[in-house]
């Protein structure tokens, strides 16, 4: 355990100064203070905020956890000539580069709501579930981050993966749903859609949403699909349960390539 820790808590103060995570946490800022000048209306703030959540936080745990794990390629590999378990350096690297996007992304995002933290005094939980949400986000996009970097020794065919996988999750998923569900319209698609749907973290995230706060500019089609196949209490305790596994798998998929690959 100390081991783990002095080896995340090395990565944390290495990745806290990198350009991207400054870089990450003024354009939240940045966003998020031309949400609130351009309207005073918290709700409508929150709605587009936790939709540029969906788009925005994964995109920058793929790129950034991509590109570290190839950066600091030769430091692994002196580690690895040390006597260190493989699975605490990796849990290490992992931790040392999540933690700083988290810190971050609440910063970008707290700060100017703080600033104007009348305007949103009753809307503490809608707060409360657009900080949950990156920060759940950002562990599962690290955790895919991690995996395509071990799997790829290719630094460029990494980071193509990694945008390719973020477009078709953030973008073409839902559409290719979309078309399924109207071709086959005529048949009971909606066990078989409720299922699908589960396969895209960032549709799961959208459905959280929908199904606490009925916000209908983020639900789209597998958004109603879900609510009214679920509904209530029992859609909220599936997206959740299935978020947990989407945070867990990515990495131990990572842990378990790290452990065989040969560097």
């Amino acid at each position: 355990m100390n081991l783990l820790f002095k080896i995340s808590s090395y990565q944390l103060r290495d990745v806290i100064r990198s350009k991207w995570i400054f870089f990450y946490t003024i354009l939240l800022m940045i966003i998020s203070y031309s949400l609130i000048s351009l309207t005073k209306e918290p709700a409508k703030i929150l709605i587009t905020m936790l939709n540029i959540n969906l788009i925005i936080v994964p995109l920058i745990s793929l790129i950034f956890g991509t590109i570290f794990l190839y950066n600091n390629k030769n430091n692994i590999i002196f580690l690895l000539s040390q006597p260190i378990k493989r699975n605490v350096l990796f849990l290490g690297l992992y931790i040392g580069l999540i933690l700083p996007i988290i810190l971050g992304f609440l910063l970008g995002v707290g700060i100017p709501i703080l600033f104007y933290v009348k305007i949103f005094s009753n809307y503490a939980e809608t707060i409360f579930l657009l900080l949950t949400t990156g920060i759940v986000l950002t562990i599962i996009f690290g955790g895919v981050a991690f995996y395509i970097s071990i799997s790829n020794e290719d630094r460029m065919k990494g980071l193509g993966i990694s945008i390719i996988v973020w477009l078709f999750l953030s973008i073409f998923y839902d559409g290719l749903l979309l078309i399924i569900f109207q071709t086959f319209a005529d048949y009971p698609l909606e066990k078989i859609s409720a299922f699908l749907i589960m396969f895209n973290p960032i549709d799961l995230t959208r459905i959280l949403v929908v199904i606490n706060f009925d916000v209908s500019a983020l639900m789209g089609y597998t958004g109603t699909v879900f609510k009214n196949f679920f509904g209530g209490n029992l859609g909220v305790l599936i997206s959740a349960l299935m978020l947990m596994f989407w945070s867990i798998l990515p990495l131990y998929l990572g842990l378990r390539k790290f452990k065989a690959k040969d560097f």
